[in-house]
């Protein structure tokens, strides 16, 4: 982010526009909208200013911009339609102390002003870092349909209101109240009597949510999906919307995080192998904890909650506590791996059944009936099943599985930095370490991926049937 974006106050504070052309006429346009004391420096400008200055809107000095008329301005603009010309003013208003924008001149300007929605008081700013003009004023007109006109009075009579709301404990119960107001009392009484029967309904609904009990602590466990933010359910982003407290894992990722609350306090409670550990207990005593508080919690967890997660220890310890609790699902890592490959973990004449497994568990490496898994056409997705390559190959081989059984490891699925190993059993444990993989991987058994001719980790072409009946 090259460009922190802020609301500068500008009441009765002074900003200065050199330039009396097109460009200047457009940030006047913008720049009117404000309570600030407008200059504009222009010997010859356009008759739309004059008439502004007429009217007492801003202050109009018809010559050149000259050393000293930026003093005490809290920003400049380079509006001059003429490069040279705004590169020579900016200079000036820099030595006066001004921070300073030159129209369509990224690189030479101090901030630049975004595309903006405005439901005054209410206001969206959209920004591309100057990359991609035309894309901000399609996210423009978009918020524009989006956003109903209703919103400005809304928001202003709510201002009005603010102090009133006090009455209200901080936090949630606020929180709820004004939520009620913006998504529902508030647009129906608009519809119904306008302005007037806002005020009326705030009152009434004020009354009622300081007579309401204090909502009860809650608990829900979300899915976080395999790391593309896109892949949340809605759910889950209306969850994390909602929430006092997260307490995540460590394979959640940090743009889907960014989707919760700022003021949500965030707990990285985060389980790595032979590494960092917060124990199951602490984790448990933590939810438990911040929800008998009254909080609601999001308990976020890579991928599906109900997939190796340890999800029933948590619901126990809830439950234990006579605290509530929901479940949200998400997207898994075997559906999304499979997804990157381009197959489907079930096929008819290949296989009518599908095989979740771990790695290692609590104990150490998982044993499983690697007999059965060792059949030809078993397919499994194998979660935690990097480190245990080497034990996972040797079960299936002594059992009598075909060493060139495909195998693909999916590594990062569905985040930009995915990556896919496509190999076979035999070549499972040293493909691995070929390919040094550090993100989280599934491994899927009985599956290559969707693609002319499968190439193992040497690159050479592979033919083995095993392989191209898997496609």
């Amino acid at each position: 982010m090259k460009h922190f974006p802020i609301f500068l106050a500008l009441d009765g504070r002074r900003v200065v526009l050199s330039g009396g052309g097109p460009a200047a006429l457009a940030k006047l346009r913008l720049l009117l909208k404000t309570e600030a004391r407008l200059t504009v420096i222009a010997p010859d400008p356009d008759p739309q200013i004059r008439e502004w200055a007429a009217e007492g809107r801003l202050r109009l000095v018809e010559r050149g911009t000259e050393p000293g008329d930026a003093l005490c301005a809290a920003l400049f603009y380079a509006a001059n339609d003429d490069d040279a010309e705004d590169a020579r003013v900016a200079a000036l208003a820099r030595r006066d102390g001004a921070t300073v924008n030159m129209v369509d001149n990224l690189d030479g300007s101090d901030f630049i002003t975004p595309a903006i929605v405005d439901r005054d008081p209410v206001t969206v700013a959209i920004g591309t870092e100057g990359a991609a003009p035309v894309l901000a004023r399609a996210i423009k007109r978009d918020l524009e349909e989006r956003l109903p006109p209703v919103l400005g009075p809304l928001a202003r009579i709510g201002k009005a209101f603010r102090q009133m709301a006090e009455a209200l404990p901080m936090g949630r119960a606020r929180r709820d109240f004004w939520a009620e107001y913006y998504a529902t009392a508030g647009p129906r009484a608009h519809a119904a009597g306008g302005e007037a029967a806002v005020r009326a309904t705030l009152d009434t609904l004020l009354a009622g949510h300081l007579q309401a009990r204090a909502a009860p602590g809650h608990v829900a466990f979300v899915g976080a999906g395999p790391g593309d933010p896109d892949l949340l359910t809605m759910k889950a982003r209306k969850a994390l919307d909602a929430a006092d407290v997260v307490v995540f894992d460590r394979l959640v990722t940090p743009q889907i995080l960014e989707l919760a609350r700022r003021e949500a306090e965030m707990i990285d409670v985060g389980k790595e192998g032979f590494g960092r550990h917060t124990p199951q207990a602490k984790i448990n005593a933590l939810i438990v904890d911040r929800a008998a508080r009254g909080h609601q919690v999001v308990r976020l967890k890579s991928g599906d909650p109900t997939v190796f997660g340890r999800l029933d220890e948590e619901i126990e310890a809830v439950t234990a506590a006579g605290l509530g609790w929901s479940i949200v699902p998400g997207i898994t890592a075997a559906s999304a791996s499979v997804a990157a490959i381009g197959q489907s973990l079930t096929r008819r004449g290949r296989n009518g059944s599908v095989r979740i497994l771990t790695g290692h568990d609590m104990k150490g490496f998982a044993d499983h009936d690697w007999a059965a898994l060792a059949r030809p056409g078993e397919v499994a997705a194998i979660y935690m099943g990097k480190r245990a390559a080497r034990y996972i190959q040797g079960r299936l081989m002594m059992h009598g599985a075909d060493p060139m059984t495909p195998v693909t490891v999916v590594e990062n699925a569905s985040r930009p930095d995915e990556r896919t190993l496509a190999t076979t059993l035999s070549r499972l444990e040293p493909s691995l370490g070929d390919a040094g993989f550090d993100g989280p991987a599934l491994v899927l058994l009985g599956l290559a991926p969707r693609t002319g001719v499968i190439r193992n980790s040497y690159g050479t072409p592979t033919e083995h049937p095993a392989l191209q009946e898997a496609l």
